[in-house]
């Protein structure tokens, strides 16, 4: 065939990111207070633990987990935590001027499991791709690291515009159809995995093996393995070790219980075990992360 008798066809773009500014992964002290700030771009607020208190202009918000609010360009805006629960936050600063922008303004979105996954690879690319480290406050300017993975910064790029989409059409009720045994096998895996979730958080002071939670969740062991890596990216153990440790690090940053303390809560056999878990895990000490988030 001919190559005249080919039609190309163009790609719109609806929602183009230009530049990113920052991104932050901050874990606060719960009397964390941020006296605020305006700027000439789009900064998102996510929290990935407890809740924060957030003004935009002369509106106040509640933000609890799993939460997002957009500051529009220009908008002055403050953060400040409870006093009772440290929160984790994620904020991305960015340039948008597509007009789609526009539907992000004076909105709370509340993210789903496929969202949280792409603010998490969002997370990651950053973290390979910058020498400046997500945690800190007074980053004006991110320095790219001469090793970042092939096409790093475009798969940021292409993951935060993919978030956006995404809250767009969920807010707009635009989802495609699926066909009723997929929406239902989806609806089942979803709910065994909110189940499980729901059960690690209530025995995070328990010693539990995969085959009590595959016992509770009442499927096969190979069934629950699927759902869970399928729905949360990861192992069950593995995502029931690491909510001990950001436990942990919530326990440290407000200041009630010493280490051994801590290791007994969340249901260590000794304060040895427990700090060798939580270097693993985050690559500090529990009295060098103390010492971390006392200096931010």
């Amino acid at each position: 065939m001919e190559e005249e008798q080919y039609i190309k066809t163009t790609l719109e773009e609806e929602l183009i990111i230009k530049r990113i500014v920052t991104i932050h992964y901050f874990e606060y002290r719960k009397d964390f207070v941020f006296t605020g700030e305006k700027h000439n771009f789009w900064e998102l607020v996510y929290v990935d633990k407890g809740e924060i208190n957030v003004t935009a202009d002369e509106r106040v918000f509640r933000l609890e987990h799993g939460e997002m609010i957009f500051h529009k360009p220009n908008e002055f805006h403050t953060l400040s935590a409870n006093g009772k629960v440290a929160p984790n936050l994620v904020i991305i600063s960015f340039e948008c001027k597509s007009k789609a922008s526009k539907f992000f303004q004076n909105k709370l979105f509340s993210v789903n499991q496929a969202q949280k996954k792409l603010l998490s690879q969002i997370i990651k690319e950053a973290e390979d791709s910058f020498l400046t480290p997500l945690n800190n406050p007074y980053t004006t300017e991110l320095m790219k690291s001469p090793s970042h993975p092939f096409a790093s910064f475009q798969m940021i790029k292409l993951l935060l515009e993919q978030l956006m989409i995404s809250l767009y059409r969920a807010n707009l009720m635009q989802k495609e159809e699926k066909k009723p045994v997929s929406i239902i096998k989806e609806r089942f895996e979803q709910d065994i995995v909110e189940e499980i979730i729901s059960f690690l958080n209530e025995n995070i002071g328990q010693t539990l093996h995969f085959k009590d939670i595959a016992a509770y969740s009442n499927i096969s062991e190979t069934a629950l393995k699927t759902a869970f890596a399928g729905k949360m990216g990861t192992g069950v153990m593995h995502y029931f070790n690491q909510m001990k440790i950001e436990k942990a690090k919530i326990f440290i940053r407000e200041e009630q219980y010493n280490f051994t303390q801590i290791a007994a809560l969340l249901g260590y056999d000794s304060i040895h075990y427990f700090s060798r878990q939580f270097k693993h895990y985050t690559g500090m000490s529990p009295s060098e992360y103390a010492k971390s988030v006392k200096a931010d």
